[in-house]
């Protein structure tokens, strides 16, 4: 028996599960196999999640709605399910998915539930890298296991672990395989004044996270598609000599399903800095952090006369730029602005006073003539039409997109394993909120159009990931006004 063992007494851990969101899905059944020095004990239960079950469900598990009638609710099993899991390793196949539902069945009664986990997925493709696939169908047909029940019930999906377990250390050395499980349950020292809970509170999901100093500063923002192996990577031993590892007091962190609700997140929190934080992230790509929507700034081509088209600087406090068309260009202040058209002008021999950086009242050709980067519109030398045209063309890449709806969107992410799905209501490039339900989205649309400010950072991911259809979208009725 020593050889199978790991450091700790370990539990073999399936769920079975109404669906596979955190937030709105309920367990319906465990199955649990304990392993430690006195041998082995299963142990299982039907758990009523006090709702319906869908077809599909009662399809894949063979439990339905009468099954479960009887059954206890997770409250009344939770005492004797925390007693049994306390101690020891735990252990399932997609560790993410079981853990995590756990964790939130917990939650939800005010327990507090933590515990090392290995993931069998992991494990598998640490110690058989040639393979590709690493399901559990794939790993009972690839070391020619028998299943004892039926698949998809939890004291089955259980005891195929525990004989892929022992299978495992049948084939290969003790050493290799405590050598890989210690890589990936592997828990770091933290700095020492950090809560040492953090180890077991992160989740392997995508999301967006903040390292505060000890005054409660803003140090670092960053989105990641594995918010543990990102922060816990801050904490190693070779980075034990950084600043962050020393003045990093306080981590935030706010999970998602995919990596636009990531980059969302990240803004969210890269928004809560204070104007005094010493080190404002770079985040928002050259946006400064508090940046005032009065201050924010796009340039507008507007018509003086046939062919005679010119730059007019215009802020966002005055027009909805979700809504204007020929914007080009947006800036957090006049300054920027201007430094950016004095670029792209000298860039493209675009003549300064036509575009309004000199004074239009001067009489003769305008510096950038006498330097030889003007064409010389300025003197009769160049069209006008043909000015314009080059402006044009110099300013299309800048082009801000109009919202391409009548209405609001849904913008629908799943994660790669099908457990979370989040809906980003988006209004005019606004996000609105991130929901979970038809009841929270009909909640929010209820309230009408957003009032909040256009945000250049929000603008830039979504239309990124609309452009590349990364995203499911649901468009939503125009609002009645």
């Amino acid at each position: 028996m020593n050889a199978l063992l790991a450091p700790e007494p370990l539990i073999f851990v399936d769920l079975e599960t109404s669906g596979a969101n955190f937030a709105n899905d309920r367990i319906i059944e465990i199955g649990l196999i304990e392993v430690d020095q006195s041998g082995t004990r299963e142990w299982s239960v039907l758990v009523n999640p006090e709702r319906p079950l869908s077809p599909f469900i009662t399809g894949l598990t063979g439990i339905d709605d009468a099954m479960l009638d009887s059954a206890p609710p997770f409250r009344e099993v939770a005492p004797v399910l925390l007693d049994r899991l306390r101690g020891r390793l735990f252990i399932a196949h997609n560790a993410r998915f079981d853990y995590g539902f756990l964790k939130s069945e917990f939650r939800r009664l005010g327990m507090d539930f933590r515990s090392p986990n290995l993931c069998t997925v992991k494990l598998s493709r640490k110690l058989f890298p040639q393979h590709y696939r690493h399901n559990l169908d794939t790993l009972v047909e690839r070391h020619g296991l028998s299943v004892a029940g039926d698949r998809h019930r939890a004291l089955a999906d259980a005891r195929v672990l525990w004989d892929l377990w022992q299978c495992w250390h049948r084939l290969l050395p003790v050493d290799a395989i405590r050598d890989a499980v210690t890589t990936i349950v592997g828990r770091p020292h933290l700095p020492a004044q950090l809560d040492a809970a953090l180890l077991d509170d992160l989740p392997e999901a995508a999301g967006a996270y903040a390292l505060y100093d000890e005054h409660d500063h803003l140090l670092l923002v960053r989105h990641s598609s594995n918010l543990r192996q990102q922060v816990l990577a801050h904490f190693t031993i070779g980075n034990r000599d950084s600043v962050l590892f020393r003045n990093t007091w306080r981590i935030e962190w706010r999970d998602a399903a995919g990596e636009l609700g990531a980059r969302l997140r990240a803004i969210e929190l890269a928004g809560s800095a204070s104007p005094g934080d010493p080190a404002p992230p770079a985040t928002r790509r050259g946006m400064r952090i508090g940046v005032a929507a009065t201050e924010l700034c796009s340039w507008q081509l507007r018509k003086l006369a046939e062919g005679d088209f010119r730059p007019q600087l215009v802020f966002s406090k005055d027009i909805d730029f979700a809504l204007a068309d020929d914007l080009f260009g947006l800036y957090p202040n006049h300054r920027e602005a201007m430094r950016s058209l004095r670029t792209l002008a000298e860039a493209q021999h675009l003549c300064p006073r036509q575009l309004g950086l000199e004074d239009a009242a001067r009489a003769g050709a305008c510096t950038a003539y006498r330097q030889k980067n003007c064409r010389g519109v300025c003197i009769g030398k160049e069209p006008v039409g043909l000015h314009s045209v080059r402006l044009m063309t110099a300013l299309a890449k800048l082009k801000v997109k109009a919202w391409p709806y009548k209405g609001p969107v849904l913008l629908i992410e799943q994660d790669e394993f099908g457990m979370r799905e989040d809906a980003h209501l988006v209004d005019r490039w606004r996000l609105v909120a991130t929901l979970h339900s038809e009841e929270a989205l009909q909640a929010c649309l209820a309230h009408g159009p957003t009032a909040r400010d256009f945000d250049p950072a929000i603008y830039r991911i979504v239309n990124k990931f609309l452009q590349a259809g990364k995203v499911r979208v649901r468009p939503l009725p125009p609002f009645s006004l």
